[in-house]
């Protein structure tokens, strides 16, 4: 049965840690003035977002072998092509497809910064990019949720252009989610998202817990 949900999330802070990494930081010290710019675009950032997601399940309709593989999803036309998501999905009686947005908002002050100072800019990107990972994680800890009240259990999030999962299928992957009239999320014509803090992904769901070695052969290496 096709499950829908449509979320809203709170988001009372940012990791710091993962915003100094995004901007390169490896443990380095770290001077007044870059910690003032962080705690700025912090603040701003929890001002501006406006974290949603749109999620559906869908029971996975057949695999079909062949170079590439593809995996379809029963009422979608979203058909997932790859060796990559092949494997992730196997074993999957069905898949979650999630659309996850850190809002407008984020977009606005980023044309804003890139007029008038590009260290903020950098530095409030930084954190947009947290902000739309936490919404994705609250997404991803709903779903799972979902899933064990059904006495199942869900696996990592897959995104499109990571491994050989095409970004030709965020059109049908943002359609089955209604992600347009939910999100706000568009495409530009090169397939990149708007809001620019969005994040698409594939969960799949499984029946039973698996092995310590089936886990480790599905999340192999990427080849």
């Amino acid at each position: 049965m096709v499950h829908a949900a449509l979320e809203s999330y709170e988001l009372d802070r940012l990791d710091t840690r993962q915003i100094l990494r995004f901007l390169g930081y490896r443990g380095q010290e770290l001077d007044d003035a870059t910690a003032e710019r962080v705690d700025a675009a912090v603040a701003r950032a929890l001002e501006l977002v406006a974290p949603k997601a749109s999620w559906r399940s869908y029971a996975i309709a057949g695999r079909e072998p062949g170079a590439p593989p593809k995996v379809t999803l029963a009422g979608s036309a979203l058909t997932l092509a790859g060796e990559n998501i092949s494997r992730h999905l196997d074993g999957a009686t069905e898949a979650v497809v999630l659309a996850v947005t850190a809002g407008i908002g984020i977009d606005r002050e980023l044309r804003r910064l890139a007029l008038t100072d590009a260290i903020a800019e950098a530095v409030f990107d930084a954190a947009g990019t947290v902000a739309v990972e936490a919404a994705a994680d609250a997404a991803s800890a709903s779903i799972r949720a979902w899933a064990k009240a059904r006495g199942l259990r869900t696996g990592a999030r897959f995104s499109p252009g990571y491994g050989d999962l095409p970004l030709a299928c965020q059109p049908e992957l943002l359609a089955s989610v209604d992600a347009g009239r939910q999100l706000g999320i568009t495409l530009t014509d090169s397939l990149l998202m708007v809001p620019v803090k969005s994040v698409t992904a594939i969960i799949g769901v499984f029946e039973q817990e698996e092995d310590a070695r089936a886990a480790s052969e599905r999340s192999g290496s990427l080849d």
